[in-house]
């Protein structure tokens, strides 16, 4: 069982005014399955509000703090949304411990898993926001994910990830990476797609998104920073 959701109010130094936000942010779909009477809904919905707020937090905040062109801007904005940073923020927060999942989401490493972890971290930003506000929801996400800013920017994961991990993967091994598709989940308006990337025959690395082209993205990135981690 997972840990009652109210000791994450201690961690994000946030008092829900209505509890059932913060409980319904941390119910996956697969626990209703098994669970078709508990009294609250599924965090999707909120997942949705929580990205669009997270984008427009973001997005004012890299706006009025830089003058660079739109197209670094976009690419500051995308490093800090990506699945691979929402889950750095969710171990963080130790999110995966309060979630309320299927016994088989559970036994398949779900606490882990990158796409709910990211999802999760989305779904308490709409949660934040429905109970508290914009602009707590805006300090929350300053907090918590523009802070990684710094370390966007040292180590560039900023750059083309794709292009990156070609132009090193043809100098060591004189191979380009392939991609190929692992699932595509949810309905048609907020699919979620998760992509392999591979070289040779060895995977290197994983990445989710809500297109194709945003999940390999994510998995270049991914490998990119198991690459850096293996050469320390």
């Amino acid at each position: 069982m997972p840990e009652d959701p109210k000791q994450l109010e201690k961690i994000i130094k946030i008092k829900f005014k209505n509890p059932d936000l913060l409980q319904t942010a941390m119910t996956h779909r697969s626990y209703l399955n098994e669970h078709p009477h508990w009294k609250y809904d599924h965090n999707e919905r909120l997942e949705f509000l929580g990205d669009a707020v997270l984008e427009l937090s973001v997005t004012d905040y890299l706006f009025n703090t830089y003058d660079d062109p739109e197209g670094e801007l976009t690419n500051w904005r995308a490093a800090l949304v990506r699945g691979v940073t929402l889950k750095e923020v969710a171990d963080d927060l130790r999110l995966g411990k309060y979630l309320y999942l299927s016994r088989g989401e559970e036994l398949s490493g779900g606490r882990q898993r990158e796409l709910i972890l990211a999802n999760t971290v989305e779904s308490l930003i709409g949660a934040v926001y429905l109970d508290q506000g914009y602009t707590l929801a805006n300090q929350f996400i300053l907090k918590n994910i523009v802070s990684k800013l710094p370390k966007i920017f040292e180590d560039k994961l900023y750059l083309d990830a794709k292009s990156h991990l070609q132009e090193r993967s043809q100098e060591k091994f004189g191979q380009t990476p392939t991609y190929e598709l692992v699932s595509a989940s949810g309905p048609d308006h907020a699919k979620q797609f998760v992509m392999a990337v591979k070289i040779g025959d060895n995977k290197y690395g994983e990445g989710s998104g809500n297109s194709k082209q945003e999940a390999e993205q994510n998995a270049a990135q991914a490998a990119l920073e198991k690459w850096e981690k293996n050469n320390e």
